[in-house]
């Protein structure tokens, strides 16, 4: 009689293991997709975001980027950066802006402290998503504008010269879009956006 009941729970034992089993083989399977080469995730650095929170730039894969170089001092074409940034944020579609970042990097980390953009982000109505303001070290800001092909130069303490250059970035962080200039038509730029988004 223990026989009979040892050999009918390892048979019963063995049933489950194959079941379990079975259940593994049909469990989806998660796609990690690569990051290539032309990728701004594959990136070290450390940026700092308004509200004073470490994070590297991989941290915002999955989405798409809107990503325009500006510093909060400047008070020539910085403001029509952000107007031009304010008005594709207007045109994005509703159903799909949640996938999307609007973000501001600071060309002057030293002045742009994490509070100095925490109430220039306030001030501009711009503390709440999809917004980021971004700062690092001067070499990480160097590095980072090259990669958007974007130059810069300071001209006296205060004043910077540099490109007016609004770049889009699909969800695995390549480049695939830029608009250059001051108040130009961004129909392009918004439909690129607004595609990408919907893939996601």
């Amino acid at each position: 009689m223990k026989k009979s009941i040892i050999v009918f729970f390892m048979l019963l034992f063995t049933l489950q293991s194959c079941k379990d089993s079975k259940k593994e083989e049909n469990k989806p399977k998660v796609e990690t997709k690569e990051i290539t080469d032309l990728s701004i995730y594959n990136l070290p650095s450390q940026w700092t975001t308004q509200d004073g929170k470490n994070i590297e730039l991989k941290s915002l894969k999955g989405n798409v980027l809107v990503m325009v170089m500006i510093y909060t001092s400047c008070k020539a074409a910085c403001p029509r950066l952000v107007a031009d940034m304010r008005d594709i944020e207007k045109k994005l579609d509703q159903k799909t802006k949640k996938n999307v970042k609007l973000i501001l990097v600071s060309i002057d980390p030293k002045t742009d402290t994490p509070q100095k953009l925490k109430a220039f982000a306030i001030v501009n109505k711009m503390n709440q998503n999809p917004w980021i303001f971004l700062r690092s070290t001067e070499e990480n800001t160097r590095e980072f504008a090259a990669v958007l092909a974007i130059n810069y130069k300071q001209i006296s303490p205060m004043d910077f010269s540099h490109s007016n250059i609004i770049s889009v970035f699909n969800p695995d962080g390549e480049l695939i879009f830029q608009q250059e200039g001051l108040g130009v038509n961004n129909a392009e730029t918004v439909k690129t956006i607004n595609n990408e988004a919907q893939k996601i």
